[in-house]
């Protein structure tokens, strides 16, 4: 992208604080952003937007990929107990549609101890739902990645069937962030 992903515009605020607030009007009970350590200007957007220190989690080894922040996720030891589902979703892909994450959340209800996951044109995608024990599995797997976590653990896996377009697109670089903001925001 050249610039980080997590800053760049989003309508009124940015890609990160557009996430946030998706999540605040699905009524989340606990909202967590996983950080690069040391990333001064994601702390500065952060902490314009309000977002509690106690809930931003620190990545030592970003390099390491997606998983790694996974991980430091799953192995965090803030997170309110009542909490019995963990939503992993992508801070590359604001233009998911708030519907789409509310039938998500609608169809994880009664799959009581299944991951669940949208699926665009019969491939799954994310956002991610899972249940605590399969949240906390992902503390010490030997797996590198969350597909291939998905992948051993595919028999407890329900997947939902959505007609958005933008699970389907991550913004990797600039031409695939204007494209999300065109899906997004062109919408009638």
């Amino acid at each position: 992208m050249g610039r980080p992903k997590l800053l760049l515009p989003w309508g009124k605020s940015s890609v990160v604080g557009h996430l946030i607030s998706q999540w605040r009007q699905l009524h989340a009970a606990q909202i967590a952003v996983v950080c690069p350590a040391g990333d001064a200007d994601l702390q500065a957007e952060l902490d314009r937007l309000e977002f509690p220190k106690q809930d931003r989690i620190f990545n030592p080894a970003p390099e390491r990929g997606m998983f790694s922040s996974i991980q430091c996720a799953a192995r965090r030891n803030g997170w309110k107990p009542q909490l019995t589902d963990w939503v992993i979703t992508l801070g590359d892909q604001p233009q998911v549609r708030l519907e789409t994450l509310r039938a998500l959340l609608d169809f994880k209800a009664p799959h009581s101890g299944q991951i669940c996951q949208p699926s665009f044109n019969n491939r799954p995608k994310h956002p991610v739902i899972l249940p605590r024990t399969e949240f906390e599995l992902l503390k010490g797997t030997p797996v590198e990645t969350l597909k291939l976590f998905l992948e051993s653990r595919a028999h407890l896996v329900a997947l939902l069937p959505l007609d958005d377009p933008g699970l389907a697109l991550d913004i990797d670089r600039p031409e695939d962030y204007e494209q999300a903001v065109r899906l997004y925001f062109g919408r009638g």
